[in-house]
Formats: C-alpha cells, sequence, structure tokens
C-alpha cells in the first residue's frame, strides 16, 4: 500500500508543476518573432516587461516569412510585453522599422518590418 501511495504521489507531481507554472507565469510567455514580408531585416527584440528591459535578439538577420520563437518575463499580469526595432538588409534601399507589443499571451506572433524611411543620423 505504501509502495501505491508513493507512485501516485509521483504520477500527480508533473500536474502539480505545470499548474503551479500556469497560475504563477513561472515560465515567463513564449511568443514568435515573425518577419512576414519578402526582404530581410536586422532586427533587435527588448522585453519590457523587465525593468530595465532585457535584450532578446541583438540585431539578429531574419530571412523573409521566417519565424523565431523567444521566451519572455511575464508582467504582474502574466503576460508578456515587447519592443522592436528592424533595419533592412539591403544597402540600396535602407528601411527602418520599430513598435511595442502589450499584453501577449503564449503563441502571441510579433511581425517585425521595415517598411519607413529611417530617421537621420
Amino acid at each position: 500500500m505504501r509502495i501505491f501511495h508513493k507512485g501516485l504521489l509521483l504520477a500527480c507531481l508533473p500536474l502539480v508543476l505545470v499548474s503551479a507554472a500556469a497560475v504563477g507565469g513561472l515560465n515567463g510567455v513564449d511568443v514568435v518573432i515573425t518577419n512576414d514580408s519578402t526582404d530581410d531585416v536586422m532586427v533587435t527584440v527588448y522585453d519590457t516587461s523587465t525593468h530595465p528591459s532585457s535584450v532578446l535578439l541583438a540585431s539578429e538577420r531574419i530571412n523573409g516569412f521566417t519565424k523565431i520563437p523567444v521566451a519572455l518575463s511575464s508582467d504582474e499580469t502574466g503576460r508578456g510585453n515587447v519592443a522592436w526595432t528592424a533595419v533592412s538588409v539591403d544597402p540600396r534601399s535602407r528601411k527602418c522599422g520599430h513598435a511595442s507589443s502589450t499584453g501577449l499571451t503564449d503563441s502571441a506572433s510579433v511581425s517585425v518590418r521595415a517598411d519607413s524611411e529611417c530617421s537621420g543620423g
């Protein structure tokens, strides 16, 4: 009988840990950074749920129609927040982009793009 109780306890332990992680946000938030254009871009992604913000991707080249999974910290609501900047790789047609996304949940997709004129500097 004692072996049965230990076996039951060991069988239930993963369920307890998974539910604690889901409620407490222990694992953070898993999202996908997506370049949904044909142009390759250099992207920097910041986790803005942390203070100060932390860099998740630093000048990472993302080819056209490519997805990169990243793990974010969760904020006090259990959701993730990111900001990103992007620059086109083609030096003949330099374009830039930036945005932020808040309230992200698991499996969310954040589209990055460089489709605006770059500010001087």
